[in-house]
């Protein structure tokens, strides 16, 4: 337990470093900033990514899936080749951006990946592999390794048609729905499936059946809401939205037979955990209905042009709903201790700037002004990103010196 405390610290350092990248993107048009703008965006995309999600979340499927004491001496040569290629990036894309050695860590991290997943497959608790939770788990990381054919296309694509052309893009958009939607969220569900089996909330097998093969159908048909900008066929609208329909049934029919285990659930969580289940959960279905409304042309149009949308939605995704389900898991193991004082200064500064991306956005399409302080207040807004990360982190120190 206490090296998986010392892992989830070091994701949460990985975050940290990221959210300040975050504000020194929003810094550079407030102040002059003597930085590549497009080298920032790389190396903090990189670290939020790859450091603080996916080193938190293989710390949670490591400890819940695996015999700790027999497994760990082998983990740990994965966990800490993992952490060189991610220091590896941190130090080389704000720097250089896509350049021969932040590109040979980049290739090494998808390797690592690669040897993460394989351990859990082979090495994971027997008795749990046929369990419900195992087998989100286990396509989450199947989506994971489908997610890096994006990164292994773009090598060919650069050397072939260029970086100009729509492949590119579709590339990288490839690989980040499959990571989003794919690997994030099913298996930030299924960690939290696991939780209720351990607690005998077994889901019915019509209940899971439907909503695992629903699940997924949506993930395969709403990466084509990934191409709409390059203004395809209507048919590609049709089938986003309907794979965006069948998830949200998915969902609410997953939400539906959990909320009749309430009770349970309130016993099982504190107060505190217990009210951000519920703030994940409404968060979750909102970004199912973005998703749902972007298969609407005129909407699409808005997110291929109005890139503060986009922005906004991934923000959505990635601060709000995994990075608080991120915190409830963690919270609950007791990897990190979630003051409430920076869970309250993280929402805030998570509302704020997701409210003025948002606006952003709509003042572009309707032509309004966004006055001469909303970059300094976005910024300012930024800057609680990582305050609140800060305030957690000196809450998991003061509780590790007390101990």
């Amino acid at each position: 337990m206490l090296v998986l405390k010392k892992h989830s610290r070091v994701a949460l350092i990985y975050f940290l470093l990221a959210a300040l990248l975050g504000v020194v993107l929003r810094a550079f048009y407030t102040i002059e900033i003597p930085i590549n703008y497009r080298f920032v965006v790389h190396g903090h995309s990189h670290i939020a990514l790859l450091g603080w999600v996916y080193v938190a979340l293989t710390t949670l499927i490591y400890k819940t899936y695996i015999d700790q004491a027999s497994y760990y001496s082998k983990y740990r040569y994965i966990f800490w080749f993992t952490q060189i290629t991610i220091v590896g990036m941190l130090v080389t894309f704000p720097f250089i951006g896509y350049k021969a050695l932040s590109i040979v860590f980049s290739t090494l991290f998808l390797f690592a990946s690669y040897s993460f997943t394989w351990f859990i497959l082979k090495h994971g608790k027997k008795e749990l592999k046929d369990s419900n939770s195992f087998k989100c788990v286990k396509i989450a990381l199947g989506y994971m390794v489908l997610s890096s054919i994006g990164p292994w296309a773009l090598g060919a694509i650069m050397s072939t048609i260029g970086a100009e052309s729509i492949w590119y893009r579709m590339a990288i958009y490839f690989y980040l729905h499959f990571q989003y939607n794919g690997w994030m969220v099913l298996a930030l569900i299924g960690l939290l499936l696991y939780l209720l089996e351990q607690n005998n909330i077994q889901l019915p097998k019509n209940v899971f059946r439907r909503f695992f093969w629903s699940f997924n159908l949506g993930i395969i048909l709403t990466f084509s809401l990934s191409a709409l900008w390059t203004k395809p066929s209507f048919l590609f609208n049709i089938l986003g939205g309907l794979g965006s329909v069948i998830q949200i049934i998915a969902v609410l029919g997953l939400a539906k037979y959990i909320s009749t285990k309430k009770s349970t659930l309130k016993q099982l969580y504190s107060n505190f955990q217990f009210k951000l289940l519920t703030t994940v959960s409404v968060l979750l279905l909102i970004k199912m209905i973005l998703q749902l409304i972007t298969s609407i042309p005129f909407f699409a149009n808005l997110a291929a042009t109005y890139v503060d949308f986009t922005i906004g939605y991934l923000h959505w995704t990635f601060l709000g709903v995994v990075t608080l389900s991120l915190f409830l898991l963690m919270d609950f193991y007791k990897l990190l201790h979630i003051s409430r004082l920076g869970y309250v200064v993280y929402l805030t500064g998570f509302i704020m700037t997701e409210f003025l991306i948002f606006y952003k956005g709509l003042a572009g399409l309707l032509s309004l002004q966004i006055g001469d302080g909303y970059f300094l207040t976005l910024t300012l807004g930024s800057l609680l990103i990582p305050v609140s990360i800060l305030l957690i982190l000196i809450a998991n120190i003061k509780t590790k010196h007390s101990l």
